[in-house]
């Protein structure tokens, strides 16, 4: 790959809109796109300015659309290098046509990821940043969105830097001490120091979980009795009737899946049949399949209606959450370890919202999304400085070392492989 090349792609996603772009980046680039542009000459424009004109084929001169052009001059633009994106109409013809002309032009295609690796390559981005933008694009949940801005906008790699500060002075102080003995050095508490840095990363490993669950999103499973509640509690977080509600026992004979957003995390609330001994071969798959979701399921609700009878508790998994329904009616039961909710009025809802909040972020909440890379990276400095912390302060350089170098790979700045830079880069769209 030549990174001096001027590439195109389409930047937008595929399908029909009102505004579409096309970017250009390279050595040329501005040259390139004069030749498909009948207005101000790009060569001429100062750069983050707009300009109104047509993209043209560079070798019929027909008149492809009428587009605003946005020039970036290097060092200043995404990529680093003179840059500029046609802002044209969203229709996938006007934006194949620009592209094929950009091509004739004299501009290659760019690969999947290739605009962002250019920005790392020419230092506008470090590794950690790059992932950040990935995870932006890609994002679903709030969550993620704000996890991956707060990357994006260095929080992380600064982190990481201050990490790598304090283990290159620890290790500068300990060849000190063995090199110079005599010139009378203090002494380092070394120890001290290696287990301030492993406590932070391990608050940043402990973030992993909050991580996945922002990216990939959960699996909500609402079980209980026939007639616990479950389709109205379902309908009460969702905002809206998904589920059908009736006092008959019996009426949610399969599950029902429905999107739910809470506190940035995607989720998928799954509304099961109630679980019951039945002879009626329907009921009964119904049951064992709500029985299956809920082994399957990220967290479960186990629903249980404190107006009736108290139900016999089934075997339920680790990660449950016991809501008692109905709160607005007088009790037949009362239960600690149960939250009062009323589908009704919304009593106890907002209590309910914040122990799922807990049972899948902990009660800090995640600061940074981490890539799959960063926590091997944070596990291997882990190990290492584990293993430092257990040797004599003379022998403990090596591992120093070794934390040092998988700390510093998260921001890609010193002796990471093409093979790791590759992987970070594979999963982006062509566009970005």
């Amino acid at each position: 790959m030549n990174l001096r090349d001027p590439i195109c792609a389409i930047a937008t996603p595929p399908g029909k809109g009102a505004i579409g772009v096309v970017r250009l980046s390279g050595e040329g680039a501005l040259e390139i796109a004069a030749r498909v542009w009948r207005g101000k000459d790009p060569r001429r424009l100062k750069g983050g300015r707009f300009t109104l004109g047509e993209v043209v084929d560079p070798e019929t001169g027909e008149v492809l659309d009428q587009a605003l052009l946005l020039v970036f001059r290097a060092p200043r633009s995404y990529t680093g290098e003179d840059a500029c994106e046609f802002h044209t109409h969203g229709s996938m013809a006007v934006l194949r046509r620009v592209l094929e002309a950009l091509v004739k032009a004299g501009a290659r295609l760019a690969g999947p990821g290739e605009f962002t690796f250019r920005a790392y390559m020419n230092g506008k981005l470090d590794l950690a940043q790059a992932e950040a933008v990935l995870a932006l694009v890609e994002a679903e949940g709030d969550l993620a969105r704000r996890q991956a801005l707060r990357s994006l906008e260095g929080s992380f790699s600064r982190k990481i830097a201050a990490l790598e500060d304090r283990l290159l002075s620890l290790l500068a102080h300990i060849q000190a001490l063995l090199d110079y003995p005599e010139e009378g050095v203090e002494p380092l508490e070394a120890r001290r120091v290696i287990g301030e840095v492993l406590e932070e990363v391990e608050a940043l490993l402990a973030q992993a979980r909050s991580s996945r669950l922002a990216q990939r999103g959960a699996r909500l499973a609402l079980i209980g009795a026939p007639n616990a509640g479950k389709s109205s509690l379902l309908n009460a977080l969702l905002g809206y009737e998904r589920a059908l509600v009736s006092p008959i026992p019996g009426t949610t004979r399969d599950y029902l899946e429905a999107p739910l957003e809470l506190f940035g995390i995607p989720l998928v609330a799954v509304d099961t049949a109630g679980i019951r001994d039945t002879l009626d071969p329907l009921e009964r798959a119904g049951v064992e399949r709500a029985l299956r979701i809920a082994e399957e399921a990220d967290l479960v609700l186990y629903v249980a209606d404190r107006s009736a009878p108290r139900p016999s508790l089934p075997p339920l998994p680790p990660r449950t959450l016991k809501v008692a329904t109905k709160a607005d009616l007088p009790p037949l039961w009362e239960d600690a370890e149960f939250i009062p909710v009323s589908s009704v009025t919304g009593e106890g809802l907002g209590q309910l919202k914040e122990a799922i909040r807990e049972a899948f972020l902990g009660r800090g909440g995640g600061e940074y999304l981490l890539s799959e890379r960063q926590i091997e990276a944070l596990h291997q400095a882990r190990e290492r400085l584990l293993e430092a912390k257990n040797l004599p302060e003379d022998l403990m350089g090596l591992a120093l070392e070794e934390a040092l170098k998988a700390l510093a790979s998260l921001r890609g700045r010193k002796e990471v492989s093409e093979e790791v830079v590759a992987r970070v880069f594979q999963n982006f769209c062509v566009g970005k």
